[in-house]
This record gives C-alpha cells, sequence and structure tokens, in this order.
C-alpha cells in the first residue's frame, strides 16, 4: 500500500478523443485520484487549449511509420524530464513497440474499448454491432508486446439492445471507459495492484457495514495472506 496523501506522477497519451483524458484531467483536479498529471503528450495538437486550461504542458509528438523510433525517444526524454511514474493510454491510438513496452513493464496502463477478451483490435464497436451483443464494455489492463492482450486489472460493463447501432454503442461504452480507466489508475496508484503472470490480484477497499452488521475483515489487514496465497 502507498503512504496516505501520496500522488504518483502520471503522463497521459491520448490521441483523438479526448473524454478520458478529461476525466482524468478533472479527477486529478478535484482530488480523486492520488496522481499529479505532470504531462500530456498526443501524436495530434487537438487538445492543447485544454490541457493548458489545467496548467499541464502539453506536447505533440506526431507519428508516422518513418518518424516513431524518433517519437518513441522522445517519449523517453519526456519520461526522465517529469521523473514520471505511470503512463496512461487514455484513448492513444498508437501502438507502442515492443521495445518500448518492455523498458517500461508494468508502469503502462491503456483502455481498450471493448470487454476483453472479446473483439480484439480496432472499431471493437462495429465489431460488437455485427455481432448483435447485449451489453457493452471497456476493459484498463497493462500493456505488453501483445495487443490488447496484458493482464486485466479492471472492467466495467453496460447494457444496450437492438436499437442501438454503431454509433450508439460507442456513446454507451464511453461511460465505462472512463471509469473503468479511472479505476484502474486509481487502484494502481494505490498500490492495490500485483502482476501475476498474465493476470493481476487487487486488493480493493473494504465497504462499510451498515449498522448493526458485523464487519468484515480490513481487507487491506489481509493484504500479505492474499497475495501468498494468489501468488502459489
Amino acid at each position: 500500500m502507498e503512504p496516505k496523501g501520496r500522488k504518483r506522477r502520471v503522463l497521459l497519451m491520448v490521441s483523438k478523443s479526448e473524454h478520458c483524458l478529461n476525466d482524468l484531467m478533472f479527477r486529478a483536479r478535484v482530488g480523486e485520484l492520488p496522481i499529479e498529471v505532470v504531462a500530456v503528450v498526443s501524436n495530434h495538437d487537438d487538445h492543447r487549449d485544454l490541457v493548458e486550461w489545467h496548467g499541464i504542458p502539453y506536447h505533440h509528438i506526431p507519428v508516422t511509420p518513418a518518424t516513431k523510433p524518433q517519437a518513441e525517444a522522445e517519449l523517453l526524454k519526456l519520461r526522465e524530464r517529469y521523473d514520471v511514474e505511470l503512463v496512461v493510454l487514455a484513448r492513444y491510438m498508437q501502438v507502442l513497440s515492443s521495445r518500448l513496452v518492455e523498458d517500461m513493464a508494468g508502469e503502462v496502463i491503456n483502455i481498450h474499448h471493448s470487454f476483453l477478451p472479446s473483439f480484439k483490435g480496432a472499431r471493437p464497436y462495429h465489431q460488437a454491432y455485427e455481432k448483435g451483443v447485449k451489453t457493452v464494455g471497456a476493459t484498463a489492463h497493462y500493456v505488453n508486446a501483445e495487443l490488447d492482450e496484458g493482464p486485466i486489472i479492471a472492467q466495467q460493463v453496460v447494457e444496450v439492445d437492438h436499437t442501438f447501432d454503431a454509433a450508439d454503442l460507442a456513446a454507451a461504452g464511453r461511460d465505462t471507459e472512463r471509469k473503468a480507466l479511472a479505476n484502474a489508475v486509481k487502484w494502481h496508484c494505490e498500490g492495490r495492484v500485483f502482476l501475476n503472470g498474465n493476470r493481476t490480484v487487487v486488493l480493493k477497499q473494504a465497504r462499510r457495514s451498515a449498522p448493526g452488521r458485523a464487519e468484515r475483515p480490513n481487507q487491506a489487514s489481509m493484504t500479505t495472506a492474499v497475495i501468498s496465497g494468489a501468488l502459489r
């Protein structure tokens, strides 16, 4: 567990869709997340005004197949410059190289706009529409060398029906993306997430019991037993 009140230094990365970016900056600003957003990196210049309104440095790093190595080298320099402890891909739509992922293993969280392992890769809401799904969801996971295969930290779902087209599914899914990513960032930065191969153990806060009911054992006090048992 992390000391209460300590804020992790977080760098956010984003492409065109700003809903997760905006949500994380807001939650950090009002104290809902134990993070300090030290910088935002994007392969587009669309969100500069929004980010700088929050008083956060904005770095536009375009990415093409030819410039990807230089772009990732610049990202690593920013990581060192800002003393970054966690990188969050808040709908950043560029695939990181295997070398970069290995350099930052366990320090990069991504939000994928589907309930993994369903609908991996591009256009998951369109894939979901073609299958006629009755729920859509989102998955926050650690990034590894395999696309959308990293250890899952948090997931959220919402019910839909036959009246939803692909755009409606995407709109419904945005709330699940925001919540799943915020939960994952919070739990990681509180030291509640433990990697176990390609899985995670997440120690959530014990809920307060209703008046008159016996309280459950505090989950934080059971940390050692839970982890040792789960990792055997």
